[in-house]
């Protein structure tokens, strides 16, 4: 090649690196012409939400979210961007008792081959439905019941509760809200599935515009099968589990996080599964089906038989220890599904689950103090107790500001509960648990409950005032927070999930109006009413949390545990960093369905660093054997996550840390960080005997 050609060539290149330049530096100012007129909308909206907060204030919802029935918050139109606080769901408690499902039968009604396929299609088209396995969707179908009803019958009135879900198999039917029609649906479609979640409002009416015939399910039914398929399949699993030599030392708990994580598998006739002198690190279990191992001694001879392996028998555990050289081939002997778990997994869940810092609650000066403040309470009443102003109204709740009449210099938070409404919503089983559990929480990060009241009409709850205002008011009026905020922020509710879930206790109703400031600007969560105690290793099944922070496994019904909690993290991390929730519809079965697509589908805005994405998306793994905080150094290993990278968890354990915000708190009845709540207009409630409360 001559010279001039080269030269010729280098130019080219030159002028071309050059455009490249330019073009990545109009592309830079571009960027940061959108990201200040992001930040500008934002102000605007901060501004217009004060304006609208002024002249709204009387008619705003809890400080301290007690659990309500399911009635859900309409979000705002989108023309009006203004942050309004989100109502959190709890299911009626379920009936099912999760040892006896497996013996409850179900009913299937006969149906034709053209019925069971239109009903299987509609199923697998539904934006939720489509989500779950295949098995339950046949089970589903099995057990759907015909209904016919003439034209101009209504299906579902909108303000009525629900329960069913449809499928419309022939006719039409009209949608419509408040009078007005919204659209036609015809046959092959599904209506209603909110209503199998969980007890709600219907949000629409529904009327037959010609003879139609449908199919339902009911929510009992629904949640049966679901909860079955689940429980029968993690049993038959730890099982299988439980009988492999190598497993049978480990504990319950990881033998079941185990069975979570086991991925099924199918292979046909004279498939390899595994080829001798590969590398692997793949262990299997045969669940269906027969394998045969063979092995060949050099490169020439024929492969020889060795045995033959069958449902139950397990082959490649030496790659869970890491020596990874397959020393025979496995190939299946006609159809063959097997039980298959990697080493990565394997290694994230075999470990230590020690308990996450709780060492420093446990000292003897800690235990002495704590019976002096438990001595000191037992003698207060309520007549001890004078109201100052009130902090926060719930659904079924007040939080007033109290003090003690002999020493005006301590102030407390009282909550007020109506039994009546209690009861009416079936929530006694919450509210005990939620005694129970703030009773024994002793974290710096966690509200304290000192004692509780109770009369005719009302239970009481006396807890630690922290005046420094909610982490959500402070966020409505930033629009967001920095990392470094952040990171504090979150840190604090890191803490308060690690005391929580070394216990066995699961949160579930992790988001900014649940955490509150105290004077030193420190966070700490409130309102345990969604709190449980299910034991390490354990699942419940009840729906509850609130529409953008649900896990997808509380959606799909599969049971969930504390790793539910650290996927509510993820969306808190999210939330503050940028605002608003990284999931969110026009009405609660469209934020489902969001969800259920997972975070991979989200564009994440361009304020949220590299670091704090992969923060999030780690926590938002949808299974929840995979995610960060649910293997094996639980809350640590968020803690050691590179976001973490220099921050002083000492520090913040022991109070030393400057806050990112230190609220102004001129003594222990300023309730100036607080929205002002009118005087309480509701007469008294009924009174209320039944004694379900006796422990109050």
């Amino acid at each position: 090649m001559s010279k001039g050609t080269l030269r010729d060539l280098q130019l080219a290149l030159q002028l071309k690196i050059e455009e490249l330049r330019q073009r990545d530096s109009l592309i830079d100012e571009l960027e940061l012409e959108l990201d200040t007129k992001d930040d500008l909308i934002r102000q605007l909206q901060v501004e217009l939400d004060r304006h609208r907060n002024a002249s709204t204030q009387a008619a705003k919802p809890t400080v301290e979210m007690p659990p309500t029935g399911a009635a859900v918050q309409p979000p705002a139109a989108p023309d009006e961007p203004q942050r309004t606080k989100r109502q959190a769901i709890s299911a009626e408690p379920t009936a099912l008792d999760p040892s006896q499902l497996t013996d409850i039968t179900l009913t299937s009604y006969c149906k034709s081959k053209e019925s069971r396929e239109l009903i299987q299609r509609a199923l697998m088209d539904n934006d939720f439905m489509k989500h779950l396995e295949h098995g339950q969707i046949l089970t589903i179908m099995d057990c759907m019941h015909p209904t016919c009803l003439s034209k101009g019958c209504c299906v579902i009135q909108e303000g009525d509760d629900g329960s069913m879900v449809y499928v419309l198999e022939e006719g039409m039917v009209e949608v419509s809200k408040q009078g007005q029609k919204l659209c036609d649906i015809g046959p092959g479609k599904v209506f209603g599935e909110l209503a199998i979640l969980y007890n709600c409002t219907r949000t629409a009416t529904v009327t037959a515009l010609t003879d139609i015939k449908l199919w339902a399910i009911d929510r009992q039914g629904f949640q049966t099968i679901m909860m079955r398929t689940g429980l029968i399949k993690h049993s038959q699993y730890t099982d299988f589990l439980r009988s492999v030599p190598s497993f049978q030392a480990l504990p319950e708990d990881i033998l079941s996080k185990l069975a979570d994580v086991l991925e099924e598998t199918h292979y046909s006739d004279s498939d390899y599964i595994i080829r001798q002198g590969a590398t692997g690190d793949t262990f299997f279990i045969i669940s269906e089906g027969q394998v045969k191992v063979s092995q060949q001694n050099s490169a020439n001879d024929e492969p020889l038989m060795v045995k033959t392996l069958s449902k139950g028998d397990w082959f490649g555990e030496q790659a869970l220890k890491g020596e990874d050289v397959r020393m025979a081939s496995v190939t299946a002997v006609g159809d063959v599904t097997c039980l298959v778990i990697d080493r990565e997994s394997f290694k994230q869940l075999i470990g230590g689950l020690d308990d996450v810092n709780n060492k420093q609650y446990d000292s003897d000066e800690v235990k002495a103090k704590l019976q002096a403040e438990a001595d000191f309470f037992s003698s207060v009443s309520l007549s001890d107790i004078n109201i100052v102003c009130t902090l926060g109204m719930g659904g079924f709740s007040r939080v007033e500001l109290v003090q003690l009449k002999n020493d005006t210099n301590r102030s407390f938070a009282l909550k007020v509960l109506k039994k009546r409404h209690i009861l009416d919503t079936s929530q006694q089983g919450h509210i005990l648990s939620e005694r129970r559990i703030m009773m024994e929480a002793h974290s710096p990060f966690i509200i304290r409950l000192y004692r509780t009241f109770r009369d005719s009409k009302y239970l009481y709850m006396l807890l630690e005032a922290c005046l420094g205002g909610e982490l959500w008011t402070l966020l409505r009026d930033r629009g967001s927070f920095d990392d470094g905020t952040t990171r504090f922020y979150t840190g604090c509710v890191i803490e308060a999930l690690a005391f929580l879930h070394s216990r066995g206790i699961i949160y579930r109703d992790l988001k900014p109006e649940n955490i509150i400031l105290d004077h030193r600007g420190y966070a700490k969560l409130v309102d345990f009413g969604f709190a449980k105690k299910v034991g390490l290793g354990k699942k419940t099944w009840t729906f509850c949390g609130t529409p953008e922070y649900v896990a997808p496994e509380i959606i799909l019904n599969k049971g969930h545990d504390s790793s539910a909690d650290c996927w509510s993290l993820g969306i808190l991390v999210f939330e503050l960093l940028s605002g608003s929730p990284p999931f969110s519809g026009s009405d609660p079965m469209k934020t489902y369905n969001i969800i259920l697509r997972g975070i991979d589908m989200i564009e994440f805005p361009k304020k949220i660093t590299k670091s704090a994405a992969n923060l999030i998306k780690r926590l938002c793994r949808d299974n929840p054997s995979e995610r960060l905080g649910n293997q094996k150094n639980g809350v640590k290993d968020i803690q050691k996550h590179k976001w973490f990278e220099g921050f002083n968890w000492d520090g913040l354990r022991q109070g030393t840390i400057d806050s990112p915000f230190t609220p102004t708190v001129d003594g222990p009845l300023d309730n100036s960080n607080f929205d002002f709540f009118p005087e309480d207009s509701d007469g008294p409630p009924p009174d209320e005997d039944s004694g379900w409360d006796l422990e109050f």
